[in-house]
């Protein structure tokens, strides 16, 4: 079925409110999806944009900066549907709260950036600082297993310096040459680069990581409240085929999206967003339909240190089916 086709029929259920819903019956409730400004959101944008210019919609769309906020609202309960790293989803899930995987829209989007030319080998970051954003978040876990990967010591050969405490802030110290050294996310990797020329790609986490595993790098989850999965699964099947839409619509029409990924104020620049879409690996794939690859996924940072999943690998009812 063409996305267009797909897109509109999705949007005629997502804006007529959903009628059929126990949580709606004689009440004007709104669903609520909590996702990150950054590649999560650029591929939800053409569902963001569609669900802003309609009426009378039951979902709408909150855009945060930051993994924890999505997190606290999930915690609260305010959050019927999240995008999250895939990390702190199995946490979530470990930790009781009431959601479920749905899909992995997003497939690595870290990059090793800096000014300092000298280095073209992992061997080469001996002795150096990198700035990495939250300690024990995907970034640093990534990086760390990385670099043992390459023989270096995070502990020792290396310094890791977590003084930036959120993903912009990092951004911006590198782009203003206050780190000569990060691990960024795209769309902010093309956001530096942009302002400043001095600073280059130096790896592609997810080309690095690909040399060691056969699987790919789940990165970010789509998880829905399980009261909502049980009450409303038609509704959570839309969701499914609206953000599967979205994305394609996303990679097949990049300036198109480009324009309302500035217009939603995710990037301030056009083409950075151009650039950032193909860099950012957009591609929605239910969780069912790799499960096997999600848990092999999970037990390496399982492997690395047991709480950076929750403790746990999540037990066969944390994947939607």
């Amino acid at each position: 079925m063409p996305w267009r086709f797909l897109l509109t029929l999705v949007l005629s259920f997502l804006l007529s409110g959903c009628r059929n819903s126990p949580r709606n019956s004689g009440s004007d409730f709104v669903y609520t999806i909590a996702t990150l400004k950054g590649p999560s959101s650029m591929g939800l944008i053409k569902l963001i944009d569609s669900l802003s210019r309609g009426k009378d919609h039951s979902v709408q769309v909150k855009i945060l900066n930051e993994p924890l906020q999505v997190r606290k609202m999930m915690i609260e309960g305010s959050a019927d549907f999240a995008v999250l790293p895939t990390t702190m989803a199995a946490i979530a899930y470990n930790k009781g709260l009431d959601y479920r995987l749905i899909a992995i829209p997003v497939w690595g989007t870290l990059y090793l950036c800096g000014s300092d030319t000298t280095i073209t080998r992992w061997e080469q970051l001996r002795g150096k600082k990198v700035n990495i954003m939250a300690k024990g978040m995907t970034p640093d876990v990534l990086f760390r297993f990385l670099l043992q990967k390459n023989g270096i010591n995070p502990e020792k050969d290396i310094t890791l310096d977590y003084s930036f405490p959120s993903h912009i802030d990092l951004a911006n110290a590198i782009a203003a040459g206050q780190a000569h050294l990060g691990v960024i996310s795209e769309p902010l990797a093309s956001l530096v680069l942009q302002k400043n020329r001095a600073v280059r790609r130096i790896f592609d986490l997810t080309d690095e990581w690909m040399k060691f595993e056969s699987i790919p790098m789940a990165e970010t989850g789509f998880m829905a409240k399980n009261s909502v999965i049980k009450n409303n699964r038609e509704l959570v099947e839309q969701m499914v085929s609206s953000y599967m839409a979205s994305t394609e619509w996303v990679n097949q029409n990049p300036d198109s999206a480009a324009r309302l990924i500035v217009k939603y104020d995710i990037l301030p620049d056009s083409d950075v967003a151009v650039k950032a879409i193909p860099r950012s690996n957009l591609k929605f794939v239910r969780a069912k339909n790799i499960q096997l690859q999600l848990d092999e996924y999970l037990n390496l940072f399982y492997k690395m240190n047991p709480d950076i999943i929750g403790g746990k690998i999540p037990d066969e009812n944390f994947i939607y089916e």
